[in-house]
């Protein structure tokens, strides 16, 4: 779910990092993935921005261990959650298993389902490595406007430069790469325990709000309606999986949320 990031502004990081000359030749795929995960962290740490400590893991961590355990054996590095401090609600996976929720995510959604969906979307996106697809093709892009910059000279550079940091500040990924994590993160929602239909309610809850207000990780894909009815599909094409779970929002369980939580950050 995204824009700059993947469901937000952690995508942007990735790209900036990715498009830059790497510090060896990524033989392995997997090592490749860890190395950019670590990079993004290290910014996160360096802007401040990573919650060590806080009562605010107490809401999260149960909703995350579950969908961790399910989600595990499709990914071959450890799944961690880790909470960042931003005004914007928002969350967001990265290449080598880490999935960043901000504090005020927990404060905008309205229930353990919606929060366990959102979880459920991003882990999908790591399974399905959509993030080193969009930094691969942004290597391409890359290498053929630095191979332009080299024969126009140092001024175009700095020009094409600029222009492709602006390219990436825009990427997001393609409707049908949201979808798709939306339908495997429904799976992986059920199969932790978690009602499926939190994501339908989270969409419908967007469509509602007022769009000054709207989380990162839907603002840029307005077509919320056309993800619904891919979701309602999903789950009526399978009742043997999604049977017993209810559409309705009165079912859900609630969120217990501490108001004004102290938080220590790794610095």
């Amino acid at each position: 779910m995204t824009r700059t990031r993947t469901i937000g502004a952690g995508l942007a990081a990735i790209a900036l990092i990715a498009a830059g000359p790497s510090p060896r030749a990524a033989t392995d795929s997997a090592d490749d993935e860890q190395q950019i995960g670590q990079q993004v962290f290290d910014e996160l740490k360096a802007k401040g921005e990573i919650v060590v400590s806080s009562p605010l893991y107490d809401t999260v961590t149960p909703i995350a261990t579950a969908v961790a355990r399910t989600a595990q054996p499709r990914y071959n590095h450890p799944f961690k959650f880790v909470l960042v401090h931003e005004s914007q609600p928002n969350a967001f996976s990265v290449p080598g298993g880490n999935v960043y929720v901000t504090d005020s995510l927990l404060y905008f959604v309205r229930n353990s389902e919606q929060l366990a969906g959102t979880l459920g979307h991003e882990v999908s996106h790591t399974i399905h490595h959509d993030s080193m697809k969009l930094i691969e093709k942004e290597r391409q892009i890359e290498r053929r406007e630095l191979g332009a910059a080299i024969l126009l000279g140092p001024s175009a550079a700095h020009v094409l430069a600029i222009s492709l940091i602006g390219k990436l500040r825009s990427l997001g990924y393609s409707r049908d790469a949201e979808s798709a994590a939306d339908l495997t993160g429904a799976d992986i929602t059920a199969a932790s325990g978690y009602n499926p239909w939190g994501l339908v309610w989270l969409f419908q809850d967007f469509d509602r709000a007022d769009t000054a207000q709207l989380p990162q990780l839907l603002s840029d894909h307005p077509d919320n309606q056309h993800r619904v009815d891919a979701l309602r599909a999903h789950f009526r094409d399978r009742p043997d999986v999604f049977g017993s779970f209810s559409p309705n929002p009165a079912s859900a369980r609630a969120l217990v949320v501490p108001r004004n939580a102290s938080e220590v950050f790794l610095r």
